[in-house]
Protein backbone atom coordinates (compact mmCIF):
# COMPACT_ATOMS: atom_id res chain seq x y z
CA UNK A 1 0.00 0.00 0.00
CA UNK A 2 2.83 2.33 0.93
CA UNK A 3 4.69 1.45 -2.29
CA UNK A 4 1.57 2.20 -4.33
CA UNK A 5 1.23 5.57 -2.62
CA UNK A 6 4.86 6.44 -3.41
CA UNK A 7 4.33 5.38 -7.04
CA UNK A 8 1.31 7.66 -7.33
CA UNK A 9 3.27 10.57 -5.84
CA UNK A 10 6.15 10.02 -8.28
CA UNK A 11 3.73 9.83 -11.19
CA UNK A 12 2.05 13.04 -10.12
CA UNK A 13 5.42 14.75 -9.76
CA UNK A 14 6.48 13.65 -13.24
CA UNK A 15 3.20 14.91 -14.63
CA UNK A 16 3.76 18.23 -12.91
CA UNK A 17 7.26 18.51 -14.42
CA UNK A 18 5.94 17.62 -17.86
CA UNK A 19 3.26 20.26 -17.64
CA UNK A 20 5.73 22.78 -16.26
CA UNK A 21 8.19 22.27 -19.10
CA UNK A 22 5.58 21.75 -21.80
CA UNK A 23 3.38 24.72 -21.01
CA UNK A 24 6.34 27.00 -20.27
CA UNK A 25 7.98 26.14 -23.61
CA UNK A 26 4.66 26.48 -25.41
CA UNK A 27 4.17 29.94 -23.91
CA UNK A 28 7.63 31.18 -24.91
CA UNK A 29 7.26 29.68 -28.41
CA UNK A 30 3.85 31.32 -28.81
CA UNK A 31 5.23 34.72 -27.84
CA UNK A 32 8.24 34.23 -30.15
CA UNK A 33 5.94 33.26 -33.05
CA UNK A 34 3.76 36.33 -32.54
CA UNK A 35 6.90 38.49 -32.32
CA UNK A 36 8.06 37.03 -35.63
CA UNK A 37 4.83 38.10 -37.30
CA UNK A 38 4.94 41.58 -35.74
CA UNK A 39 8.59 41.97 -36.85
CA UNK A 40 7.45 41.71 -40.48
CA UNK A 41 5.54 44.98 -40.17
CA UNK A 42 7.29 48.11 -41.55
CA UNK A 43 8.24 49.99 -38.37
CA UNK A 44 8.65 46.96 -36.13
CA UNK A 45 11.18 45.40 -38.52
CA UNK A 46 13.71 47.88 -37.11
CA UNK A 47 13.30 46.35 -33.66
CA UNK A 48 13.54 42.73 -34.78
CA UNK A 49 11.99 39.53 -33.45
CA UNK A 50 14.20 39.22 -30.34
CA UNK A 51 13.44 42.67 -28.99
CA UNK A 52 9.72 42.31 -29.69
CA UNK A 53 9.76 38.92 -27.93
CA UNK A 54 11.13 40.34 -24.69
CA UNK A 55 8.59 43.19 -24.83
CA UNK A 56 5.70 40.77 -25.36
CA UNK A 57 7.04 38.59 -22.55
CA UNK A 58 7.19 41.56 -20.19
CA UNK A 59 3.66 42.64 -21.09
CA UNK A 60 2.32 39.09 -20.61
CA UNK A 61 4.16 38.57 -17.35
CA UNK A 62 2.87 41.81 -15.86
CA UNK A 63 -0.72 41.73 -17.08
CA UNK A 64 -1.91 38.14 -17.62
CA UNK A 65 -2.51 35.91 -14.59
CA UNK A 66 -0.94 32.45 -14.73
CA UNK A 67 -3.03 29.36 -13.95
CA UNK A 68 -2.64 28.84 -10.20
CA UNK A 69 -2.33 25.03 -10.42
CA UNK A 70 0.27 24.86 -13.19
CA UNK A 71 3.87 25.96 -12.77
CA UNK A 72 5.24 27.18 -16.12
CA UNK A 73 8.50 28.39 -14.60
CA UNK A 74 10.36 25.21 -15.57
CA UNK A 75 9.82 25.75 -19.28
CA UNK A 76 10.32 29.51 -19.04
CA UNK A 77 13.63 29.06 -17.22
CA UNK A 78 14.70 26.40 -19.73
CA UNK A 79 14.00 28.86 -22.56
CA UNK A 80 15.77 31.80 -20.95
CA UNK A 81 18.90 29.79 -20.11
CA UNK A 82 19.38 26.63 -22.19
CA UNK A 83 17.64 27.61 -25.41
CA UNK A 84 19.35 30.99 -25.41
CA UNK A 85 22.76 29.32 -25.38
CA UNK A 86 21.82 26.88 -28.14
CA UNK A 87 20.54 29.85 -30.15
CA UNK A 88 23.86 31.66 -29.73
CA UNK A 89 25.77 28.55 -30.83
CA UNK A 90 23.66 28.22 -33.99
CA UNK A 91 24.08 31.95 -34.63
CA UNK A 92 27.60 31.03 -35.74
CA UNK A 93 26.11 29.95 -39.08
CA UNK A 94 25.67 33.64 -39.85
CA UNK A 95 29.43 34.15 -39.92
CA UNK A 96 31.66 33.45 -42.89
CA UNK A 97 35.15 33.97 -41.55
CA UNK A 98 36.59 34.24 -45.07
CA UNK A 99 34.45 37.30 -45.86
CA UNK A 100 35.62 39.02 -42.69
CA UNK A 101 39.28 38.21 -43.38
CA UNK A 102 38.94 39.36 -47.00
CA UNK A 103 37.55 42.67 -45.78
CA UNK A 104 41.04 43.27 -44.46
CA UNK A 105 42.66 45.15 -41.64
CA UNK A 106 40.53 48.34 -41.62
CA UNK A 107 37.30 46.51 -40.75
CA UNK A 108 38.86 44.45 -37.97
CA UNK A 109 40.73 47.50 -36.66
CA UNK A 110 37.53 49.56 -36.57
CA UNK A 111 35.69 46.76 -34.76
CA UNK A 112 38.48 46.38 -32.18
CA UNK A 113 38.54 50.14 -31.54
CA UNK A 114 34.75 50.28 -31.18
CA UNK A 115 34.57 47.38 -28.74
CA UNK A 116 37.59 48.41 -26.67
CA UNK A 117 36.57 52.06 -26.39
CA UNK A 118 32.89 51.36 -25.68
CA UNK A 119 33.51 48.64 -23.10
CA UNK A 120 36.09 50.67 -21.17
CA UNK A 121 34.10 53.91 -21.33
CA UNK A 122 30.84 52.36 -20.10
CA UNK A 123 32.64 50.47 -17.33
CA UNK A 124 34.24 53.78 -16.33
CA UNK A 125 30.82 55.44 -16.28
CA UNK A 126 29.53 52.59 -14.12
CA UNK A 127 32.22 53.27 -11.53
CA UNK A 128 31.64 57.02 -11.76
CA UNK A 129 27.88 56.71 -11.17
CA UNK A 130 28.28 53.72 -8.82
CA UNK A 131 25.89 51.50 -10.78
CA UNK A 132 25.64 47.74 -10.33
CA UNK A 133 28.81 46.17 -11.78
CA UNK A 134 27.04 43.21 -13.40
CA UNK A 135 24.36 45.35 -15.02
CA UNK A 136 26.97 47.84 -16.24
CA UNK A 137 29.02 45.04 -17.83
CA UNK A 138 25.93 43.70 -19.62
CA UNK A 139 25.06 47.16 -20.95
CA UNK A 140 28.67 47.62 -22.08
CA UNK A 141 28.69 44.27 -23.92
CA UNK A 142 25.35 44.95 -25.59
CA UNK A 143 26.44 48.40 -26.77
CA UNK A 144 29.93 47.40 -27.86
CA UNK A 145 29.36 44.02 -29.52
CA UNK A 146 26.00 42.77 -30.78
CA UNK A 147 23.11 43.83 -28.61
CA UNK A 148 20.87 41.25 -26.96
CA UNK A 149 22.91 38.24 -28.14
CA UNK A 150 26.04 39.63 -26.47
CA UNK A 151 24.14 40.39 -23.27
CA UNK A 152 22.75 36.88 -22.91
CA UNK A 153 26.16 35.41 -23.77
CA UNK A 154 27.96 37.50 -21.15
CA UNK A 155 25.26 37.23 -18.45
CA UNK A 156 26.20 33.74 -17.14
CA UNK A 157 29.87 34.78 -17.09
CA UNK A 158 29.23 37.76 -14.80
CA UNK A 159 26.55 35.77 -12.91
CA UNK A 160 23.92 38.31 -13.86
CA UNK A 161 20.39 37.95 -12.57
CA UNK A 162 17.55 37.48 -15.04
CA UNK A 163 16.10 40.88 -14.24
CA UNK A 164 19.50 42.51 -14.87
CA UNK A 165 19.75 40.77 -18.23
CA UNK A 166 16.23 41.85 -19.13
CA UNK A 167 16.86 45.46 -18.12
CA UNK A 168 20.10 45.59 -20.13
CA UNK A 169 18.35 44.15 -23.21
CA UNK A 170 15.53 46.67 -22.83
CA UNK A 171 17.97 49.61 -22.70
CA UNK A 172 19.80 48.37 -25.78
CA UNK A 173 16.52 47.78 -27.63
CA UNK A 174 15.34 51.35 -27.18
CA UNK A 175 18.70 52.99 -27.92
CA UNK A 176 19.35 50.83 -30.98
CA UNK A 177 15.92 51.60 -32.42
CA UNK A 178 16.36 55.34 -31.85
CA UNK A 179 19.85 55.15 -33.36
CA UNK A 180 18.60 53.36 -36.49
CA UNK A 181 15.87 55.94 -37.04
CA UNK A 182 18.41 58.73 -36.51
CA UNK A 183 20.76 57.30 -39.14
CA UNK A 184 17.95 56.87 -41.67
CA UNK A 185 16.94 60.51 -41.14
CA UNK A 186 20.51 61.87 -41.36
CA UNK A 187 21.66 59.76 -44.33
CA UNK A 188 20.91 62.37 -47.05
CA UNK A 189 22.84 65.05 -45.13
CA UNK A 190 26.01 63.13 -44.20
CA UNK A 191 29.13 64.06 -46.26
CA UNK A 192 30.24 60.44 -46.72
CA UNK A 193 29.94 57.74 -49.39
CA UNK A 194 27.44 54.89 -49.28
CA UNK A 195 30.20 52.46 -48.27
CA UNK A 196 31.41 54.75 -45.47
CA UNK A 197 27.83 55.15 -44.24
CA UNK A 198 27.52 51.36 -44.12
CA UNK A 199 30.76 51.10 -42.14
CA UNK A 200 29.46 53.69 -39.68
CA UNK A 201 26.13 51.92 -39.24
CA UNK A 202 27.73 48.52 -38.75
CA UNK A 203 30.25 49.88 -36.27
CA UNK A 204 27.91 51.82 -34.00
CA UNK A 205 24.42 50.27 -33.93
CA UNK A 206 23.51 47.54 -31.47
CA UNK A 207 21.42 44.78 -33.06
CA UNK A 208 21.85 43.21 -36.49
CA UNK A 209 18.19 44.15 -37.11
CA UNK A 210 19.09 47.80 -36.40
CA UNK A 211 22.03 47.59 -38.81
CA UNK A 212 19.98 45.98 -41.59
CA UNK A 213 17.20 48.57 -41.25
CA UNK A 214 19.53 51.58 -41.08
CA UNK A 215 21.60 50.33 -44.03
CA UNK A 216 18.68 50.28 -46.49
CA UNK A 217 18.94 53.95 -47.65
CA UNK A 218 22.55 53.38 -48.81
CA UNK A 219 21.62 50.62 -51.23
CA UNK A 220 23.21 47.21 -51.72
CA UNK A 221 26.81 48.43 -51.38
CA UNK A 222 26.19 50.32 -48.15
CA UNK A 223 24.06 47.53 -46.68
CA UNK A 224 26.68 44.89 -47.43
CA UNK A 225 29.38 47.04 -45.78
CA UNK A 226 27.19 47.58 -42.72
CA UNK A 227 26.47 43.87 -42.27
CA UNK A 228 30.12 42.92 -42.80
CA UNK A 229 31.35 45.36 -40.14
CA UNK A 230 28.63 44.21 -37.78
CA UNK A 231 29.52 40.54 -38.24
CA UNK A 232 33.11 41.44 -37.42
CA UNK A 233 31.88 42.72 -34.06
CA UNK A 234 29.90 39.50 -33.59
CA UNK A 235 33.06 37.48 -34.23
CA UNK A 236 34.90 39.45 -31.53
CA UNK A 237 32.28 38.28 -29.01
CA UNK A 238 34.46 35.20 -28.53
CA UNK A 239 37.68 36.87 -27.28
CA UNK A 240 35.72 39.50 -25.34
CA UNK A 241 33.71 36.82 -23.52
CA UNK A 242 36.90 34.97 -22.63
CA UNK A 243 38.60 38.15 -21.39
CA UNK A 244 35.60 39.11 -19.24
CA UNK A 245 35.51 35.58 -17.86
CA UNK A 246 39.19 35.77 -16.96
CA UNK A 247 39.12 39.18 -15.27
CA UNK A 248 35.90 38.59 -13.33
CA UNK A 249 36.64 35.05 -12.23
CA UNK A 250 40.44 34.95 -12.01
CA UNK A 251 40.34 34.74 -8.20
CA UNK A 252 38.26 31.58 -8.40
CA UNK A 253 40.24 29.93 -11.20
CA UNK A 254 42.83 28.49 -8.80
CA UNK A 255 40.07 26.85 -6.81
CA UNK A 256 38.77 24.87 -9.79
CA UNK A 257 39.49 21.17 -9.41
CA UNK A 258 39.13 20.27 -13.08
CA UNK A 259 38.67 21.93 -16.44
CA UNK A 260 34.85 21.80 -16.20
CA UNK A 261 34.98 24.02 -13.13
CA UNK A 262 36.89 26.77 -14.89
CA UNK A 263 34.80 29.92 -15.44
CA UNK A 264 34.90 29.67 -19.24
CA UNK A 265 31.81 30.22 -21.44
CA UNK A 266 32.11 26.90 -23.28
CA UNK A 267 29.13 27.57 -25.53
CA UNK A 268 31.15 30.36 -27.19
CA UNK A 269 33.38 27.66 -28.68
CA UNK A 270 30.24 26.07 -30.11
CA UNK A 271 29.53 29.41 -31.76
CA UNK A 272 33.04 29.39 -33.28
CA UNK A 273 32.66 25.77 -34.44
CA UNK A 274 29.44 26.59 -36.28
CA UNK A 275 31.20 29.56 -37.90
CA UNK A 276 33.99 27.27 -39.11
CA UNK A 277 31.48 24.73 -40.46
CA UNK A 278 29.71 27.51 -42.35
CA UNK A 279 32.99 28.95 -43.66
CA UNK A 280 34.20 25.56 -44.89
CA UNK A 281 30.74 24.91 -46.41
CA UNK A 282 30.47 21.46 -44.87
CA UNK A 283 26.68 21.63 -45.08
CA UNK A 284 24.50 22.92 -47.96
CA UNK A 285 23.36 26.55 -47.93
CA UNK A 286 19.82 25.42 -47.28
CA UNK A 287 21.01 23.69 -44.10
CA UNK A 288 22.72 26.86 -42.90
CA UNK A 289 19.55 28.87 -43.52
CA UNK A 290 17.52 26.31 -41.56
CA UNK A 291 19.89 26.50 -38.57
CA UNK A 292 19.82 30.31 -38.72
CA UNK A 293 16.03 30.28 -38.67
CA UNK A 294 16.11 27.83 -35.76
CA UNK A 295 18.65 30.07 -33.99
CA UNK A 296 16.39 33.08 -34.46
CA UNK A 297 13.41 31.38 -32.85
CA UNK A 298 15.42 29.80 -30.04
CA UNK A 299 16.86 33.22 -29.20
CA UNK A 300 13.38 34.74 -29.45
CA UNK A 301 11.99 32.08 -27.09
CA UNK A 302 14.81 32.84 -24.68
CA UNK A 303 14.06 36.55 -24.88
CA UNK A 304 10.38 35.87 -24.25
CA UNK A 305 11.44 33.88 -21.17
CA UNK A 306 13.51 36.81 -19.96
CA UNK A 307 10.60 39.15 -20.57
CA UNK A 308 8.26 36.92 -18.57
CA UNK A 309 10.58 37.35 -15.59
CA UNK A 310 10.59 41.13 -15.81
CA UNK A 311 8.67 43.01 -13.16
CA UNK A 312 8.12 46.73 -13.47
CA UNK A 313 9.35 47.04 -9.91
CA UNK A 314 12.79 45.87 -11.09
CA UNK A 315 13.19 49.02 -13.18
CA UNK A 316 12.19 51.19 -10.25
CA UNK A 317 14.66 49.31 -8.07
CA UNK A 318 17.71 49.97 -10.28
CA UNK A 319 16.73 53.59 -10.90
CA UNK A 320 17.71 55.78 -13.83
CA UNK A 321 21.49 55.54 -13.45
CA UNK A 322 21.95 52.41 -15.61
CA UNK A 323 19.78 54.00 -18.30
CA UNK A 324 21.92 57.13 -18.13
CA UNK A 325 25.08 55.03 -18.45
CA UNK A 326 23.65 53.27 -21.53
CA UNK A 327 22.68 56.57 -23.16
CA UNK A 328 26.03 58.24 -22.47
CA UNK A 329 27.88 55.15 -23.68
CA UNK A 330 25.99 55.18 -26.97
CA UNK A 331 26.57 58.92 -27.43
CA UNK A 332 30.27 58.42 -26.76
CA UNK A 333 30.37 55.68 -29.40
CA UNK A 334 28.69 58.02 -31.90
CA UNK A 335 31.21 60.75 -31.03
CA UNK A 336 34.13 58.70 -32.39
CA UNK A 337 32.42 58.29 -35.77
CA UNK A 338 34.79 60.78 -37.49
CA UNK A 339 37.76 58.74 -36.23
CA UNK A 340 36.26 55.52 -37.60
CA UNK A 341 35.68 57.09 -41.03
CA UNK A 342 39.24 58.51 -40.98
CA UNK A 343 40.71 55.06 -40.27
CA UNK A 344 38.64 53.50 -43.06
CA UNK A 345 39.82 56.13 -45.56
CA UNK A 346 43.46 55.52 -44.59
CA UNK A 347 43.28 52.08 -46.14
Amino acid sequence: MQAQKVLVEVTEQNKFDYEGYGLGLLLTFGLAFIAGQVAKLPFFSIMGIMIISIILGAIWGNTVSHHPTVNTNLGITFSSKRLLRVGIILLGFRLNLTDILNAGLPILLIDVIVITFTMLFILFLGKLFKTDKQLTTLVAAGTAICGAAAIVAISPIVKGKQEQTAIAVSCIAVLGTVGALLYIFLFPYLPITDTEYGVLVGATLHELAHVVAAGVPSGVIGSDSAILVKLGRVLLLIPVALLISYFINRKNTKQAENIKDLPIPWFIFGFLLMSLINTLQWIPEGGSQFFLLLSTYLLAMGMAGLGLNIRWADFKKVGMKPVGVAVLGFLALLSISPLLIFIYRLF
